[in-house]
């Protein structure tokens, strides 16, 4: 459940999602807090899909919402509470009933509203504006923020006692910079989202050195930020191979493609012939007179990436099997796998 909405197999993700799974079925308030763009309403539907209640998942992104109309979204309103009021209305605690309430960017909520969410989570009673009598409502509550709320309490901005009362199982989801080995599974999921959406798109494909261009990145925008560097792919490299330089050039540096020189690469070398025969460097001067430079340390390690993994493949995974095929140490090979980042055949 929790692996089909939350990509991605780094440790920090592993170990988020089985602090996901241990909680979803409990009723603990649990408050999600990383960088903005990281995913962590992704975090709030797998707690929720995870949990087995009924109900729906309701979300309010409270820094969306101007404050004077923020209550009346949580709470609701009957006919005539206020100019404008024409009939009555239920608020997103009220539908949340039997389900997750998810209230993002919890940090930006009112002082005023902050105390009658307190008392709504003490007592598990609502009252919609203009009405008379209270109702109970059944719901779990899971919050999010990128703000620093112990500072914010600190600073007289933020309850204490809401903080500690949302704040009972808090998860920590990682920035996309921690987990750059996570780009390539969140790159697929991506690409299949985006062509089930729109099936006469034509996917863009990334090599190599794409992959380790993308991972190189900063990444100040986190996952929301590679979706539209992705976007950029479909729009200027549609149904391409998409390599180091249009990473760097075209999707982050914003550049258009040439036409006449987007698809040309570095060859890729033979497959070694019964003699061993070594690549023939007049392709590579070819190439250079083309592209006029080009990214050695990049083009060895992709090289190199790439006769590792061929060699892993031949042998079923066998690292030792692979190691003799590629006259290297087992224990050089295993060094480079880590550093590459190839985890097949090694112990978890």
């Amino acid at each position: 459940m929790v692996d089909r909405i939350i990509v991605g197999e780094t440790a920090p993700m592993r170990q988020l999602k089985r602090m996901i799974a241990a909680v979803a079925v409990s009723d603990a308030a649990v408050l999600v807090r990383g960088p903005t763009g990281a995913g962590k309403e992704l975090v709030a539907e797998a707690l929720h899909r995870a949990s087995g209640r009924k109900g729906a998942l309701i979300a309010v992104n409270c820094a969306a919402i101007p404050a004077e109309l923020l209550e009346s979204e949580l709470f609701g309103h009957e006919k005539g509470a206020f100019t404008g009021a024409e009939r009555a209305r239920p608020g997103r605690i009220e539908q949340a009933a039997g389900g997750t309430l998810f209230l993002d960017e919890i940090g930006d909520m009112p002082l005023a509203l902050q105390a009658k969410l307190l008392r709504v989570l003490e007592t598990r009673r609502i009252q919609r504006l203009g009405a008379t009598g209270e109702q109970t409502v059944d719901f779990r509550l899971v919050t999010a923020t990128h703000r620093d709320l112990n500072a914010a309490v600190a600073a007289g901005t933020f309850r204490a006692d809401l903080f500690f009362r949302i704040s009972v199982f808090p998860l920590t989801v990682p920035s996309l910079a921690e987990r750059t080995a996570d780009i390539p599974l969140i790159l697929a999921r991506l690409i299949e989202e985006y062509s089930a959406a729109n099936p006469a798109a034509e996917p863009p494909h990334f090599d190599l050195g794409a992959i380790r261009a993308l991972a190189a990145h900063a990444w100040p925008g986190n996952i929301r930020e590679l979706k539209n560097v992705l976007m950029r792919a479909f729009v200027m490299l549609p149904g391409r191979m998409v390599t180091a330089r249009h990473v760097r050039d075209n999707l982050l540096g914003m550049e258009m493609p040439d036409p006449e020189t987007a698809d040309i690469a570095m060859p890729e070398p033979p497959a070694p012939q019964a003699k061993g025969d070594l690549p023939d460097p007049s392709q590579f001067h070819d190439a250079l007179q083309r592209l006029g430079d080009i990214d050695l340390r990049g083009y060895i390690r992709d090289i190199e990436v790439a006769l590792i993994e061929a060699a892993l493949d031949k042998r079923q995974g066998n690292v030792a099997q692979a190691a003799d095929a590629l006259r290297l140490r087992r224990t050089t090979l295993i060094e480079k796998m880590k550093k590459f980042g190839i985890r097949r055949g090694l112990a978890a």
